[in-house]
């Protein structure tokens, strides 16, 4: 019975035919020989291989070769590039270039021939990517586990989705103007009138204009100065701010905030959720984790859970993934729930492939530059987290430098922004000399300056100022704020 299904099934599969037009590609192919400024129509979006027709292709793809060298494409052009006895469907080379331009399409309805083989291909390769899965699914073969399968065939639909659209090429400056113009109004309804999506602090949004999509935005620190907080921070305020409207086809627009993905590779959800709430209801997280809270304080934290239940912030906690797992991932949740900001926590604990592995070097840049190219893919700002050498622990100015990042060629040439986090406070208080002492006042009086000030250094900005944030920070709820206006400390610019 299973061998007859089987039997049945192969008999179908040979009698359906891949879905193709070849009456469609004929007639366009005919308009363009007709007039060549057809070829200008399609050209952007149509290629070679989306036509069906073996000789269709190679046909199209020789006009494209003439009319590019600005020669004039006809048949009696077209047929010198075909030897004297060529076949074509049992014509002649030259009567069929010949019946191709007297059955030619209006050049009115040319584009739309063009779009009905371009939407074919598609769904050709819709099949292909199906029948690939279906026969690796059967054959598994020992090197390719299922997981790798998966992110294969994500990556191929994505690529279906996103790639070979036809907006490009050359555009007025009239209409270039009016998307400035769309960018400037939408940047004037946005709350805090920022270009880019805030992260809910004043300064570093001063700085930044907030986070620009499409860059890759590192954000490093030594153990302790709070570089997760400050993410998570930013994270949760981005979530937090979250509105959308509906567009006309159905499809939601943000208007402000966004829809947040956070791939946190060496905390659980569960220490994530702990670290925002202790922040966001203002009790301790310690208190949290050992139940040490009043009745007044366990409502409070209710409250504040109801409220976070609805804010769009999606983790992921899957620890030592690769970064093409990392990029599958992103991909899925930017096509089934939206995505205006992903964060990385941290870049060394990526992996990359298995060519790169044994190289930490090269892995890193892999990493990198997966993650840079994921940000223009997606369209959105990439936070991600790295660790600094400890270098930086023998110097006497702690404050971070670009030459302090770890495996840091690579993450310096990628990265659009790269931001340090330096905490002045942390570093006197583990240098507290003998109280009575004569160094002791001087150091009690810088401590007490330094006292609840975090600095976010921005020590490279592709596209405006360097500088330092200066901020407040509370350790005990792990939460970055605004400092008062009359306690900020000296700016320091480049």
């Amino acid at each position: 019975m299973k061998g007859t299904l089987q039997k049945v099934e192969t008999e179908e599969s040979v009698q359906r035919l891949a879905p193709h037009n070849a009456e469609a590609e004929r007639q366009l192919l005919g308009a363009i020989l007709v007039n060549n400024e057809t070829f200008y129509r399609v050209s952007d979006f149509l290629e070679p291989h989306h036509f069906f027709v073996p000789s269709h292709q190679d046909i199209y793809e020789k006009i494209g070769h003439l009319i590019r060298a600005g020669k004039t494409a006809s048949p009696i052009t077209l047929k010198t590039f075909y030897p004297a006895d060529a076949k074509i469907a049992d014509l002649s080379a030259t009567q069929f270039l010949l019946r191709l331009a007297g059955d030619a399409a209006s050049i009115i309805n040319a584009e739309d021939y063009g779009r009905t083989i371009y939407d074919l291909a598609i769904r050709r390769n819709l099949i292909r990517i199906g029948e690939d899965m279906v026969n690796i699914a059967f054959d598994a073969p020992i090197d390719v586990p299922p997981e790798q399968q998966i992110d294969d065939a994500e990556r191929r639909l994505f690529e279906l989705a996103e790639v070979g659209r036809s907006e490009g090429g050359f555009v007025s400056f009239g209409d270039a103007l009016t998307e400035t113009i769309e960018m400037a109004h939408a940047a004037y309804n946005r709350e805090g009138a920022l270009s880019g999506i805030s992260t809910g602090l004043r300064e570093l949004d001063r700085l930044m204009g907030g986070l620009q999509h499409s860059d890759l935005i590192v954000l490093a620190g030594r153990p302790a100065m709070g570089k997760t907080s400050l993410a998570t921070n930013i994270a949760y305020n981005i979530a937090q701010s979250y509105k959308s409207e509906e567009l006309q086809d159905g499809t939601l627009k943000t208007v402000n905030g966004g829809v947040v993905g956070f791939f946190s590779l060496e905390m659980s959800a569960e220490q994530l959720a702990t670290r925002i709430i202790s922040e966001q209801a203002e009790i301790s997280s310690s208190k949290i984790r050992r139940g040490d809270i009043t009745e007044a304080e366990f409502e409070k934290l209710a409250a504040c859970a109801q409220t976070m239940q609805s804010v769009p912030l999606h983790v992921d906690q899957t620890g030592g993934i690769s970064i093409a797992s990392l990029v599958a991932k992103a991909r899925r949740l930017k096509r089934q729930r939206g995505l205006d900001l992903l964060v990385v926590d941290y870049i060394q604990l990526l992996s990359g492939s298995a060519k790169n592995s044994g190289n930490r070097v090269q892995e890193i840049t892999e990493i990198t530059t997966g993650l840079k190219a994921l940000a223009k893919e997606l369209h959105v700002p990439i936070i991600a987290l790295s660790q600094l050498s400890r270098q930086v622990e023998s110097r006497d100015d702690k404050r971070p430098m670009m030459s302090d990042l770890r495996e840091s060629g690579s993450i310096e040439q990628d990265a659009d922004v790269i931001l340090f986090v330096y905490r002045e406070e942390y570093y006197l208080s583990k240098t507290e000399p003998e109280i009575g002492s004569p160094e002791y006042a001087a150091w009690e009086a810088k401590h007490e300056a330094a006292k609840g000030k975090a600095e976010v250094i921005i020590a490279k900005q592709r596209h405006g100022p360097t500088g330092t944030a200066n901020l407040h920070f509370q350790g005990e709820f792990t939460r970055f704020s605004d400092l008062a206006e009359d306690d900020h400390l000296p700016e320091r610019y480049e």
